[in-house]
């Protein structure tokens, strides 16, 4: 009996050997066409230049006190996080070669766009617009800023807009009242710049009225801006059978003249009502808000005396060497209309 016993036990021992040997075969040779290491797993990503902190807005944060009199406790900056399917769209964008441009070697990403838009509590179109110009940005290359000014209300109707929209946002608000409303757009557009030349924000400004429309080709074209560029607009009246040009007259990409409503007082830019190009018929290098030297300039208090709304509009018409047509090979082509509203 001993040894039969003994016999059992020497089988059962076989019998695990071979199960055990089997299991460690089938996990070796699935394993075998596993991939060795760990670049596989990052092969779709992008990879980040070592200056893209020039171009990415910096996190929101309350303004230092001097310049936070205007302001209530609403009045920050809202910084929107992207959702992932537009992260993805951005990572297929900045692979896309068409887009981007490789000097010694390096990855020159695209410039920031920064599109400030001033709104009234009082247009009764205004969330419909917000989202009509939204669902536009969204179709934008990144990077991309969208700034959006408001007076403060007890209303939260453009706070849930730009939560929604999946674009990166400012949001500032104004406590100020105005009777002049061509003086309350030019307040909301110097805060934006204010915003701009407080954190040292890096791109394009482009002031977007809620009633353009866009060429999806015009941002791209304002993204090879230098210093200043100017482009003519369309603009189009519910009750007119015609449609108005205003703008530039160009030789290739150089300003030769313009197309304007009113030809006089060109250098007086004192008001709203006498600068003669329109306010989104132009875009300008945020840098000359909060890098004076790059331009000439020893400080910024050499403007000090003016808002800095009027200061740009004062160089966009000074400079006229560095300002250029878009697009560049003759901005006869119109990319931007202006649409106005029958509003009862």
């Amino acid at each position: 009996m001993g040894s039969l016993e003994r016999s059992k036990k020497k089988v059962q021992l076989w019998k695990k050997a071979i199960v055990h040997f089997m299991l460690c075969f089938v996990m070796g040779f699935f394993t075998g066409f596993a991939p060795t290491g760990k670049s596989l797993l990052f092969s779709n990503g992008v990879a980040i230049s070592n200056h893209s902190s020039e171009f990415s807005p910096q996190p929101a944060e309350v303004l230092n006190p001097e310049k936070t009199q205007n302001f209530t406790s609403r009045e920050l900056e809202e910084t929107a996080i992207s959702t992932a399917p537009e992260e993805s769209r951005d990572a297929e964008n900045l692979k896309n070669p068409k887009e981007e441009t490789i000097n010694n070697g390096e990855l020159n990403p695209r410039r920031l766009v920064i599109i400030v838009t001033p709104t009234s509590k009082t247009d009764r179109l205004r969330g419909v617009l917000l989202r009509r110009l939204a669902n536009t940005l969204k179709l934008v290359a990144q990077p991309l800023l969208w700034i959006v000014v408001e007076q403060f209300s007890d209303s939260v109707e453009v706070s849930e807009i730009l939560r929604n929209t999946g674009i990166m946002y400012r949001h500032v608000v104004f406590k100020e009242n105005f009777t002049d409303i061509h003086a309350e757009m030019d307040h909301q557009r110097n805060l934006a710049l204010n915003h701009i030349e407080h954190h040292r924000l890096s791109g394009i400004v482009h002031f977007a009225s809620l009633l353009n429309v866009y060429d999806l080709s015009f941002f791209q074209e304002i993204r090879a801006i230098e210093a200043f560029g100017t482009w003519p607009i369309a603009k189009l009246y519910a009750n007119k059978k015609k449609v108005i040009i205003e703008g530039p007259v160009c030789d290739s990409s150089e300003v030769i003249g313009w197309h304007l409503k009113k030809m006089e007082n060109l250098t007086d830019t004192s008001t709203a009502t006498t600068f003669p190009i329109h306010i989104s018929s132009f875009a300008f290098n945020s840098s000359i808000l909060w890098d004076p030297e790059r331009w000439g300039r020893t400080s910024s208090a050499q403007r000090t005396s003016q808002n800095a709304l009027k200061f740009v509009k004062k160089e966009v018409l000074e400079e006229d060497t560095k300002l250029k047509g878009i697009p560049q090979e003759g901005c006869s082509k119109v990319l931007l209309w202006n649409l106005h509203i029958l509003k009862s």
